[in-house]
């Protein structure tokens, strides 16, 4: 099985590996913002090479994968000052603002009018989930380390997941 029970009640699920290995975690790039976190993997989605690597959540080097939007919606949040995902921002009206410094927050409003992300972007942040691509070769180095999708990249492979779906 690809999940087990570990202290406190919380599940936590493992991807294989070729190689025998099971990751969970790893470290994912945004590279348009110029941001790296650590963020939980949640699926594989897609692999140009072999469907039954997909079926069997394998990662490998380019497979295609979802993980948990959680650390880089965060990040945006405190960096821009503004909510990313559509859903949330109407939420965030209700919550009170937190109390930052005369600087900090000028810092803040001065990166405003730069705090646009793609329309695709912004809709896989309202469920939670980004689509990233596996860049490390997770078998050989025991870490799966990659970059989120975005741009023509992401509406690339939007089209082949649809198509997949669809067949």
């Amino acid at each position: 099985s690809c999940g087990f029970f570990a202290g406190f009640g919380k599940q936590w699920y493992q991807r294989r590996v070729r190689g025998a290995l099971r990751l969970d975690t790893g470290n994912f790039a945004w590279a348009s913002e110029g941001a790296t976190r650590k963020a939980r993997i949640m699926d594989g989605v897609y692999n140009a090479s072999n469907n039954e690597l997909v079926r069997t959540k394998t990662l490998v080097k380019n497979c295609i994968i979802q993980i948990d939007a959680t650390p880089f919606r965060q990040w945006y949040e405190a960096h821009y000052g503004v909510t990313a995902g559509r859903k949330k921002r109407n939420e965030e009206k209700t919550e009170e603002e937190v109390k930052k410094s005369n600087h900090v927050q000028r810092k803040v409003d001065g990166r405003k009018a730069e705090s646009k992300i793609g329309q695709l972007l912004d809709d896989q942040f309202n469920t939670g989930r980004l689509y990233a691509c596996v860049a490390s070769r997770p078998g050989q180095s025991g870490r799966c380390d990659g970059y989120i999708l975005e741009g023509r990249e992401l509406e690339f492979y939007l089209k082949k997941i649809r198509m997949k779906k669809s067949k």
